[in-house]
């Protein structure tokens, strides 16, 4: 496995950003087509405490349509958005990047360099 992984869309203009700025440093990186290869439940919880993330809210995109169908506004329950996570991918936000124990999500996409260098 290589030392870098890359949660990426490549419809995502911050994914390409990010995944530009691996390729300019040379960086050995694993791409994963998340929306093409559904993570677990267990990879997203993994992610989402390498991340340091309290909530899994804070690892979603709250301006999809699917979290509105889904009225997970209301949702209390981090079991059930972590689930919807894994059934929806499209609810993750990107990029997310994994060196590692721990993982950044590269917004704005020059939070890659930070990370290399931590």
């Amino acid at each position: 496995m290589a030392q870098i992984q890359i949660w990426h869309n490549p419809r995502c203009s911050k994914s390409r950003q990010a995944l530009s700025l691996l390729d300019e440093n040379g960086v050995e990186k694993e791409v994963i087509k998340y929306l093409e290869t559904n993570p677990s439940k267990e990879q997203i919880s993994k992610v989402l405490a390498m991340l340091g993330f309290s909530s899994a809210r804070e690892m979603m995109r709250t301006k999809e349509d699917i979290y509105k169908e889904l009225d997970l506004k209301n949702e209390t329950d981090e079991t059930k958005l972590i689930e919807a996570m894994a059934e929806h991918p499209k609810l993750i936000e990107r990029p997310i990047i994994i060196k590692a124990e721990k993982a950044i999500i590269a917004r704005p996409p020059e939070r890659v360099i930070e990370f290399l260098k931590a």
